[in-house]
């Protein structure tokens, strides 16, 4: 069960970082189907996490903080999970 949960987080993880870097495509301009697409097929399955997280997290101008909290909360709970020998 704890590899199973730590393997989650790992996907989260890196769906998170995907998410990021496709956002940034999008925001540079590039406006393939198959990049938008998966952008928001990702942002659907993040969107349980960052939900919570959006209504105590303010936006920073332009710049959204959610995903790094949700970074740094995926990491703790990694940890803490790993410990548990």
């Amino acid at each position: 069960m704890k590899d199973l949960a730590l393997a989650i987080i790992q996907v989260l993880l890196l769906a998170i970082l995907a998410h990021a870097l496709l956002s940034w495509l999008i925001v540079a301009g590039v406006r393939n189907d198959v990049v938008v697409r998966l952008y928001q097929s990702i942002g659907t399955v993040l969107d349980p996490l960052y939900r919570p997280l959006r209504r105590v997290i303010p936006m920073a101008g332009m710049l959204d903080l959610t995903p790094l909290v949700a970074i740094i909360v995926l990491i703790i709970l990694q940890r803490a999970i790993a410990s548990l020998g």
